[in-house]
């Protein structure tokens, strides 16, 4: 049960989102923007960061929701997210994006837990400046975005097919909440 009164029965972030509209667009415009925005970074592997990352803050909402997305948008599916998260060393990814992960896992201990020495590795592995920042921005985003939903205690269902059903919505739709019908009179 949730630490507040919320408006709202859906579960994760989600809740949180529609108790306070005001701050929902601009977390939702940032997630929209760091996980399907332009990049040569693909959308599931930079869910595949944020599920990552989640995993390891051990966000049970959020390590569900974007694993989901991620295996909704990765070929290999639930069974590669499920790898990475249990040890991107040995999963099947490029180095590239081994390297990417190792730079989000320093991101989610402190900004001073990355090392010249990850950033060296990505660059050898291929990723340019920009998968490089976008990679420590999602980390970031979802460090806060996981203590978000923890800290408030935000509801958590425990079958997979909610996760699917919403990695459904997001791969069709985005993070965008719709816009309000111009034509519709309140």
């Amino acid at each position: 049960m949730p630490h507040i009164a919320l408006n709202s029965a859906e579960p994760g972030i989600r809740g949180l989102l529609q108790f306070r509209p005001e701050t929902a667009r601009p977390l939702s415009e940032l997630a929209e923007v760091l996980l399907r925005g332009p990049s040569t970074l693909t959308r599931g592997e930079r869910e595949l960061i944020a599920a990552y990352v989640s995993s390891l803050n051990q966000c049970r909402y959020c390590s569900s929701s974007h694993s989901a997305t991620a295996a909704a948008q990765l070929q290999g599916g639930m069974a590669l997210v499920e790898q990475v998260c249990l040890d991107p060393g040995t999963a099947p990814v490029s180095a590239k994006l081994r390297a990417l992960l190792e730079i989000a896992s320093a991101v989610r201990h402190g900004g001073d837990a990355v090392a010249a020495e990850h950033i060296t590795q990505a660059r050898a592995a291929g990723a340019t400046d920009v998968e490089i920042h976008d990679t420590v921005l999602i980390a970031a985003a979802f460090c806060m975005f996981n203590r978000y939903v923890d800290g408030l205690d935000a509801v958590a269902p425990e079958d997979p097919a909610v996760y699917a059903a919403g990695a459904q919505r997001v791969v069709a739709h985005g993070y965008l909440p719709p816009s309000p019908d111009p034509g519709r009179q309140g």
